[in-house]
């Protein structure tokens, strides 16, 4: 079964789980920034919990060429079959013929988009995730692009689920290190106590912060060191950057505290201008 795609719209490509356990090869892990919207829409379609869909800042427009079922889950906004709006969250019966519709969203950033069966593309080093940083994996979609679906298996009787999008002040557990001695304590404590405002320069290799730049105590170069997603690295400018899902796997600058695991899905949803805060644990 396959859509056509229309209009590819901002940023739209295919994700999965993505590559982990791959870093001593130099190849990040990628794979979709929000995973629990990843995981939502496979469980509501009977898929396999890592099965590709489409990750998209909105703009897509598909039209399906053979009946299929599909799921949005994500970000809030818009979503439209023949003008007709979807709720988000549920299994809903695509027609032949029909238009797809995602616009961009109002709470949250990244929608993500499964069909039943999957998004089939060929794998590379085991997954469909684009990487936008390595270039491994399929190209951003585009206009004319046919996208097919695997073979579906029997649908879940499932209830909706709910919206994972957040409005207001994203708030992000840390672990204080590597190098946070490499900073001033006012520093430190400014990390922990600012709010710092999401950068418009944000991709899926990291989303950089805006506030007070944080002050450094050891000025040397800092040779290159692993990083994993979630590192909070400091610029020679000061300001953080939280590394995302295509993030780099060794780091040159040094990283000031890490963002526990779960909560660097929140991250996906970060809209620019909006307030991210930390709270340390651990």
């Amino acid at each position: 079964m396959t859509f056509v795609v229309e209009h590819s719209g901002h940023g739209s490509l295919l994700q999965d789980l993505g590559r982990p356990g791959m870093g001593h090869l130099g190849v990040g892990a990628s794979g979709a920034f929000d995973r629990g919207a990843l995981r939502q829409v496979n469980a509501l379609l009977g898929n396999d919990v890592g099965a590709a869909a489409v990750e998209t800042y909105g703009g897509l427009v598909l039209r399906a060429q053979e009946p299929h079922v599909i799921a949005v889950a994500g970000a809030a906004g818009p979503v439209l079959i023949d003008g007709r709006p979807v709720t988000s969250g549920r299994a809903t019966p695509v027609r032949a013929g029909q238009r797809l519709v995602i616009e961009p969203p109002t709470i949250g950033l990244r929608t993500y988009l499964g069909a039943a069966g999957g998004i089939a593309a060929p794998p590379e080093l085991g997954s469909a995730s684009s990487d936008t940083l390595s270039g491994l994996g399929p190209p951003l979609l585009a206009a004319g692009q046919i996208l097919a679906t695997a073979p579906s298996g029997p649908m879940p009787w499932l209830d909706d689920v709910p919206a994972l999008g957040r409005s207001g002040d994203i708030v992000l557990d840390v672990v204080l290190g590597p190098r946070d001695d490499w900073f001033t304590p006012a520093s430190v404590r400014r990390l922990l106590q600012d709010a710092w405002q999401v950068s418009p320069t944000s991709d899926r290799v990291g989303v950089r912060l805006e506030g007070t730049a944080l002050e450094r105590v050891v000025h040397h170069e800092l040779p290159s060191e692993p990083v994993v997603r979630g590192s909070i690295q400091v610029s020679a400018a000061g300001q953080p950057m939280i590394f995302g899902p295509d993030h780099p796997v060794t780091g040159g600058y040094p990283v000031i505290a890490v963002v526990t695991d779960p909560h660097t899905d929140r991250l996906a949803q970060a809209r620019p201008g909006q307030v991210v805060r930390f709270s340390r644990v651990g």
